[in-house]
């Protein structure tokens, strides 16, 4: 096969590859927070009462988020694209137009985030609800530093207010302890194919890992550790 051709089967044989290990993070940065001194304060996840007692081994999730800005040129609305795995299968995508118009990546990368949180607490709420035992923290990537680093610092300021809904809800969840944000390269991030129009042949390498390919495949992609910044 030639180098950046696609592969000839294309979807043939497609089928979704299952894989329960968990994903190794061992390489990500775990830096402890003092959001309790922060205005946010004591933030903590809310966690069902009737839920049943969870049950085997423990899993972890994991999304990747993206925005595309400018998507639509008829309404001006940009896309979200996000990408959920359960361990290291993908269980949830989304693809969506935004309900807002945003002028500046920054502000579309802040909203798609924003849905990217509001689905991993749903997912995990469904998850406890059939008795599934769910490691302390979800893992996001994206690829806008920006938002990452605002969304992470303590000291991080708003500028934008009419992004101020979203930039508090995912400072919260990463407050309460139940989310992780990395940045992540663009070009490895495997929900730009859920937010952008893509030719086969551009995505089949970043798709191999995750949907309709049999036999072994690459490993999901993750940022190196010399990608993170101290966020401290």
């Amino acid at each position: 096969m030639g180098k950046g051709k696609a592969p000839p089967l294309r979807f043939k044989d497609a089928c979704i590859r299952f894989r329960t290990n968990e994903p190794d993070y061992t390489d990500l940065p775990n830096r402890p927070f003092e959001w309790d001194k922060s205005i946010i304060g004591d933030a903590i996840e809310m966690l069902p009462h009737d839920a049943p007692k969870p049950l085997g081994k423990r899993v972890v999730m994991t999304h990747y988020v993206d925005a595309n800005l400018y998507h639509d040129w008829i309404t001006g609305r940009s896309v979200t694209g996000i990408l959920s795995l359960l361990n290291q299968t993908p269980i949830d995508w989304y693809s969506k137009k935004q309900s807002t118009v945003e002028t500046a990546t920054y502000g579309s990368e802040f909203v798609a985030t924003r849905v990217c949180i509001d689905r991993a607490v749903d997912i995990r709420a469904t998850l406890r609800y059939l008795g599934v035992p769910l490691a302390h923290r979800d893992v996001v990537f994206g690829d806008n530093e920006s938002v990452v680093n605002s969304s992470m610092r303590l000291d991080a300021k708003l500028h934008k207010r009419h992004n101020a809904l979203s930039f508090h809800r995912v400072r919260e969840a990463i407050a309460a302890g139940y989310i992780q944000y990395f940045h992540m390269p663009g070009k490895t991030n495997p929900a730009d194919i859920l937010s952008k129009h893509w030719g086969y042949s551009n995505v089949w390498t970043t798709l191999q890992p995750f949907l309709f390919w049999r036999g072994e495949t690459a490993k999901t992609p993750q940022p190196h550790s010399s990608d993170q910044h101290d966020h401290t």
